[in-house]
C-alpha cells in the first residue's frame, strides 16, 4: 500500500515570519524528522505551499484576514529551511483546502504542518471526503494551529471526522 506524507504550508511566514508563532517553531524539528523517515521509506511526500499573489489585501481571504503572507516568490513563500525532499511533490494552493486530491490516487494518507485549524483541517476533511474508505491521519506533534485552544479544537473536529490524530 501507497503512504504518502502530506506536508502542508511549512513556509516561513507561518513558521517564524508574517504569521509566524513559537508553536509554530516549536513543531519544526519533529516535522524534519517525518519527512526523513518517509525519505528513508522510499514513500511518497507532498509539500503543500499557501501561495498569494500581490492583490491579496483586496481578496476575501485578505479582508479578513489582513496580513500580507506567502506571496509568491517572496522569501515568506519559501519552505522554512530544511524542509525540502528530494522527488517531491509541490502544490501551490491560492486557499486553505486543495481541491484536485483526487489527481494522485492516495490510498495511506498522514499529514502535518500549518496551521492545524486552517489548512490542516481543510485538507484533512477533502481528503476523507474524496478517499473515504482510506486511512488519513494526522500527527499532532508535527502541527501547530494559530492558537493552542483552535489547535485542540481542530483535532477535536477531525476526529469526529474519521481521521486518526496520533502524537498527543
Amino acid at each position: 500500500m501507497k503512504k504518502t506524507l502530506i506536508v502542508v504550508d511549512m513556509q516561513k511566514d507561518f513558521v517564524d515570519g508574517a504569521l509566524g508563532s513559537k508553536e509554530a517553531v516549536a513543531i519544526v524539528e519533529n516535522v524534519k524528522k517525518k519527512i526523513a523517515q518517509y525519505q528513508a521509506n522510499g514513500d511518497e511526500i507532498i509539500f503543500t505551499r499557501d501561495t498569494h499573489q500581490a492583490d491579496y489585501l483586496t481578496t476575501n481571504e485578505g479582508k479578513n484576514l489582513p496580513v500580507e503572507h506567502c506571496i509568491e516568490g517572496t522569501d515568506g513563500w519559501q519552505l522554512y529551511e530544511g524542509m525540502e525532499a528530494k522527488g517531491a511533490v509541490y502544490i501551490n494552493k491560492p486557499t486553505f483546502g486543495y481541491l484536485n486530491w483526487a489527481d494522485y490516487k492516495l490510498e495511506e494518507v498522514e499529514m502535518v504542518g500549518l496551521c492545524t485549524d486552517i489548512c490542516v483541517v481543510s485538507n484533512a476533511l477533502i481528503i476523507k471526503a474524496t478517499y473515504p474508505e482510506i486511512e488519513v491521519s494526522v500527527d499532532a506533534s508535527c502541527c501547530a494551529g494559530v492558537t493552542p485552544e483552535s489547535h485542540a479544537a481542530a483535532l477535536t473536529t477531525m476526529k469526529m471526522c474519521q481521521v486518526k490524530v496520533i502524537g498527543e
